[in-house]
């Protein structure tokens, strides 16, 4: 590993730290110790779809055109430690939502802005780029071992006391360390607009709507949308779930969810390339209706199996669905709408398809609520699996790509 190679990796391993050490206990949170509804708690889940909505105006309009982009990066992680700190203080969820939502609008940009200080000291980022990535997940799955194993604020006992709010303190600190440590990264200067004209539409990847015309796109891209939903179901409720029926260490537990991405993220460029990319989409479909079902069968006795196997399965949802979708919109795109849209189908998924889900998913987890404070899971995963089933049998039918695409590493 080189020195510039080291740097990059670090950059990527605080910048997932930071997200992973907050954001998948958020809902038990909100639960246990602001008092939050099922609805209060999908209106927490979806400033990040508002940040992911936001966050093309922030890269367009500022860091790529006037400022170099790891001082942009540097400026807001530092202000997301204040907003952090707010938040560890928070003592309501109407005081902590204006926080959460401010702050998912200046996190969300940072992603964007980490891979263009990346991609810019490459020679080869389709060899380079995955090696200093990974890192990332490396940083979301040593948050979770840190809150379960080294300091147990996941536990009954703790959650209870209110101990899962260290977990924005300590984000807040691991924000600030990224904040000062960005100013030290390879200067990466604004990129000057090439052909003049982009504005509006190609940042927001408005651009890219042509794609539509193609029936196949046009079938894959609401499904994208609509495959949102069943996502939201897991961001929002795995963590509460396994925690309210005495899963121990559920957060560290959950990253087996990041060690399956990363695995599946090696084995998906071969499967494409033997099976094509119809079947690779379908096989992500049908992982997130078995996950549900899993988890609505399953329990923290002898079927405990079930829930870690739900668990596991996330590298397949995930990198089967949307890496396959990156990767299938790249081949589709010509090179002069590429970024536009990938920007796109990031706007759709992240920006419009997880605002709708978090609100399904609030508003059916309140449906389901027991008045012992409790709740009806096996009807909260079903709803989930059933949708994402669905979904898989109207794409199978109505998507006719057949042709293997040719696997390249999404940017």
């Amino acid at each position: 590993m080189t020195m510039m190679t080291a740097r990059l990796s670090a950059m990527m391993f605080l910048q997932f730290f930071i997200w992973g050490g907050w954001f998948v206990t958020l809902g038990t949170f909100l639960t246990s110790n602001l008092g939050a509804s099922g609805g209060q708690i999908g209106m927490a889940f979806s400033t990040q779809s508002w940040g992911a909505i936001i966050a093309p105006f922030v890269i367009g309009l500022i860091a790529d055109r006037f400022f170099n982009a790891e001082r942009i990066l540097a400026v807001l992680h530092l202000l997301g430690a204040v907003l952090l700190f707010q938040l560890y203080r928070a003592p309501d969820f109407s005081t902590f939502y204006p926080f959460v939502l401010a702050y998912m609008m200046i996190y969300m940009p940072t992603l964007a802005l980490v891979n263009s200080v990346a991609f810019r000291q490459m020679r080869d980022p389709a060899l380079e780029f995955s090696r200093i990535r990974v890192w990332g997940t490396v940083g979301w799955i040593v948050a979770g071992l840190v809150i379960s194993f080294v300091f147990a604020w996941d536990s009954q006992g703790s959650i209870a006391t209110g101990a899962l709010r260290n977990t924005f303190l300590m984000s807040a600190v691991a924000s600030l360390l990224l904040g000062l440590y960005s100013f030290t990264l390879p200067s990466t200067a604004a990129l000057k607009n090439e052909s003049g004209n982009g504005g509006l539409k190609q940042m927001l990847g408005l651009d890219a709507l042509g794609l539509l015309k193609d029936r196949s796109y046009l079938v894959f891209f609401i499904a994208s949308i609509l495959i949102c939903i069943p996502l939201a179901f897991y961001y929002q409720n795995a963590n509460p779930f396994l925690a309210e029926i005495g899963v121990t260490n559920p957060t560290a537990k959950m990253a087996i969810g990041q060690v399956s991405e990363v695995l599946f993220m090696l084995l998906l460029p071969l499967f494409i390339h033997r099976f094509g990319i119809k079947l690779a989409l379908l096989v992500g479909m049908l992982a997130w209706a078995l996950r549900y079902l899993l988890f609505a069968y399953g329990n923290n006795g002898e079927l405990a199996f079930m829930l870690f196997t739900g668990i596991a399965l996330h590298g397949i949802c995930y990198d089967f669905f949307f890496v396959c979708g990156q990767i299938y919109t790249d081949a589709k795109a010509s090179e002069r709408f590429r970024s536009s849209a990938q920007g796109l189908i990031t706007l759709a998924t992240y920006g419009l398809g997880m605002l709708i889900g978090f609100w399904v998913a609030g508003q059916v987890t309140d449906h389901y609520a027991a008045t012992a404070g409790g709740h009806d899971w096996k009807s909260i995963w079903l709803f989930p699996a059933g949708f994402a089933l669905a979904i898989f049998f109207c794409f199978s039918l109505a998507f006719k790509g057949r042709q293997p695409v040719a696997a390249q590493s999404p940017a």
